[in-house]
């Protein structure tokens, strides 16, 4: 399976983004809860993202590139959340907008395979 490895990813994505969503319910503080519940949100929802990539048999590279985009977007804008709330680290507020930007490429990838796709 082409995917396999993008499964694998975006599977230890979703299992770290709830552990950061349930530390940030039961164990932080209210600034800590905040940022560390935003940043769990979008890794899990691009957890999702990615597995819906690697299994669209019809989207090609380009939608595996997506998957790749999005997961690791998610991953970098959710630990730069965490290391801003946990670690006092305003400097990786610089970071975080990389993960965005790498996101919106994701979406932007699966736009363009599915116009390219005869099967979407």
């Amino acid at each position: 399976m082409a995917g396999r490895d993008l499964i694998v990813f975006s599977a230890l994505n979703g299992a770290l983004a709830v552990a950061l969503g349930a530390f940030a319910a039961h164990g932080a503080g209210p600034q800590v809860k905040t940022l560390l519940t935003t940043g769990a949100h979008y890794q899990l929802a691009h957890a999702v993202f990615g597995l819906a990539c690697a299994l669209w048999t019809g989207g090609g590279r380009l939608a595996r590139l997506a998957g790749w985009l999005g997961t690791t977007g998610g991953l970098v804008f959710s630990l730069a959340l965490a290391f801003i709330a946990l670690l006092s680290l305003p400097a990786m507020g610089a970071v975080a907008p990389v993960g965005g930007l790498l996101m919106i490429a994701g979406w932007l990838c699966v736009a363009f395979a599915a116009f390219q796709s005869r099967s979407a």
